[in-house]
């Protein structure tokens, strides 16, 4: 097994990447986890993409994962006359929730309770912001009349932003569901959840996923202002969290989304959840050969401000250049994390009155140690993934290499910053296995003679307890 980044890369899998040569082609460019986008696609074009996914992480010897990414109640116009009509601004348009084809005076919304949730004053964006539209009165059944304030190009089933507006929709649609069972029974690492406003809506996704008897975790995916007001408390019931700055960008002032970004980062890190930075990082890649100078710099800045994993979106899934920007991301991240030393070293004290403050403060002593002795690698046994999320998130320059029995676990933490995953399931002694453990990585090229190693385990080792033990020792 080769180790790559620390930070991960996510890629979008659609028609341009569906493909099982050009989906070898970018777990070789740098590939960490493949996006589904469940808003686009059909569920065989799907089953054929995870297929091959699977059969070349066995022929790869590779732990590529999956996130499914739910679409959620996300808002649309329906078809428009022509294909595209022009709003004026300064015109009066009436917005329905009657199917009809939509023209310059009359637009039809997928939002059957619009009428009953908007408020006279509030503001309607179509497609990310590019027409904006005030609401001047609504029926409250059927009809909301609309000025047209800024005008342009209306094309069939743009997005629609209500920024101001309570909506009243659940996170999880009827397509939703049956996309989650979908993925659920295609036994996906990561389910992405769209649009979350409170910490309920996690609450529902996993209580489903329970009865599913799945052990698929969670990508809360903030782009909606009503998050940021429970942000700790979404952060604390999540298992990873996605930085959406498109609908983001929409529903908040631009200048706010880099804050608001930062912000995220840090509070990931400190509850030791996952972070991906998604949207546009590379967008000019769709039609050109290499990114933009402004692009690279938003990658750089991800991969400095601490995030998990970078993502690229219709780069890879609709781009005519998918391995190519894939490849471009890799060796921006990998510049960066060979030349800025601030990316590490971000150890954050354990909480004493904690139920895991045991492995807590292992964990944490262990990273202290790692940064102050030059440690070569951290290596842990886990059956949780617990200690492998925990270490990351201290963010050690030490490679972090997790043995596990659990092969969904190795593919879960493709997307954990610094983690790197050995199918291993002998559960000897305590100093046998970690002997055993430190012989693997010195044959797999990871430790060479002199290096320092750090090896967490539970003892006893046979009782797959929480990590209670700390071992330093000198590769002879």
């Amino acid at each position: 097994m080769k180790t790559g980044n620390k930070t991960k890369i996510v890629a979008t899998i659609g028609p341009a990447s569906t493909a099982k040569e050009v989906l070898r082609e970018m777990i070789n460019a740098g590939m960490n986890i493949c996006r589904i986008n469940f808003s686009h696609g059909n569920y065989d074009t799907v089953t054929e993409t995870i297929s091959n996914l699977r059969e070349l992480n066995v022929e790869m010897e590779t732990y590529v994962g999956i996130l499914a990414d739910l679409q959620g109640p996300k808002l649309r116009i329906g078809e428009v006359q022509d294909k595209s009509v022009e709003l004026v601004a300064g015109k009066e348009v009436i917005i329905t929730t009657v199917p009809a084809i939509s023209t310059a005076e009359r637009i039809y919304i997928t939002y059957p309770e619009f009428p009953k949730d908007v408020v006279v004053g509030e503001n309607v964006l179509i497609d990310d912001g590019k027409l904006l539209l005030k609401v001047i009165a609504s029926d409250k059944d059927k009809e909301v009349k609309a000025l047209v304030v800024q005008g342009g190009t209306l094309s069939s089933r743009k997005g629609v932003n209500l920024p101001n507006t309570k909506i009243s929709l659940p996170c999880l649609t009827e397509k939703d569901i049956k996309d989650l069972d979908f993925a659920l029974k295609n036994k996906v690492e990561w389910i992405g959840l769209s649009f979350v406003r409170s910490v309920t809506d996690i609450m529902d996704l996993r209580q489903r996923i329970k009865a599913a008897d799945s052990t698929a975790r969670i990508v809360a995916k903030i782009e909606k202002p009503e998050a940021l007001l429970e942000i700790d408390e979404i952060i604390e019931a999540t298992d990873a969290v996605m930085v959406a700055r498109g609908d983001l960008g929409v529903e908040l002032p631009l200048e706010q989304v880099p804050t608001i970004q930062k912000m995220l980062v840090r509070k990931c890190i400190q509850q030791s959840r996952p972070v991906i930075i998604a949207t546009q990082m590379m967008e000019s890649m769709l039609t050109n050969q290499s990114p933009t100078r402004a692009e690279v710099n938003d990658v750089a800045n991800a991969v400095l401000d601490g995030a998990d994993a970078v993502m690229l979106s219709e780069e890879t899934s609709v781009g005519k250049y998918p391995v190519r920007t894939v490849q471009h991301m890799h060796n921006i991240v990998s510049y960066i994390e060979a030349h800025e030393k601030s990316i590490y070293f971000r150890e954050h004290h354990p909480e004493l009155h904690n139920i895991t403050f045991i492995s807590d403060s292992i964990c944490y002593n262990a990273c202290v140690m790692a940064k102050h002795a030059g440690v070569t690698a951290i290596s842990t046994m886990t059956n949780s993934g617990y200690t492998a999320f925990k270490i990351s998130s201290h963010r050690p320059k030490a490679n972090i290499f997790t043995f596990t029995d659990n092969p969904s676990l190795l593919t879960t933490l493709s997307l954990v910053w610094g983690v790197y995953g050995f199918y291993y399931d002998k559960y000897e002694s305590t100093d046998d296995t970690i002997q055993d453990i430190q012989n693997i990585l010195r044959q797999e090229g990871h430790v060479i003679k002199d290096d320092f190693v750090i090896n967490i385990a539970s003892t006893p080792i046979k009782e797959r307890g929480r990590a209670n033990t700390l071992k330093l020792s000198l590769i002879e």
